[in-house]
């Protein structure tokens, strides 16, 4: 397994609430491509490569996800740390808001919850990193 520094990689520190820009990094928590979905799609599709070489890349990469998921969701509750009501209506956070208060909850911008949905594991390691290059931004 890995070592658990109970540490943020990178220190969040955000002293102005923005409800806008949290709606932004709620997206990049929990939406089809945010961390969650990174990370999960990397732990599953670890099972199908065929070398062991390739198997430890992705379980490293998808634990390298999960401490991102980290970071982003204490961006998101650092952002969301004392809006007033105007504010979580003025930034589009009042349907996240009437449903998850300032509870940090894995879903896209528009609030759809995250699903595994999001991501595929065909069980052929050729497809399956096609489709994390896709999912990632990368120009197949």
């Amino acid at each position: 397994m890995w070592i658990y520094e109970k540490k943020l990689q990178f220190p969040v520190k955000i002293t102005r609430p923005d409800a806008r820009m949290a709606k932004i990094m709620i997206e990049q928590y929990g939406g089809c491509d945010g961390e969650w979905g990174a990370a999960h799609r990397y732990l599953s599709q670890r099972y199908s490569m065929v070398t062991p070489e390739a198997k430890a890349t992705l379980n490293d990469i998808a634990t390298e996800e999960l401490g991102h998921a980290e970071i982003m969701g204490t961006i998101v509750r650092q952002l969301m740390q004392g809006l007033t009501k105007d504010q979580i209506i003025e930034g589009g956070l009042e349907a996240y808001y009437v449903n998850h208060g300032f509870g940090v909850y894995p879903c896209s911008a528009a609030g759809v919850p995250f699903s595994a949905a999001a991501f595929q594991s065909k069980g052929d390691p050729i497809t399956d990193l096609y489709e994390d290059m896709a999912a990632d931004g990368a120009i197949i």
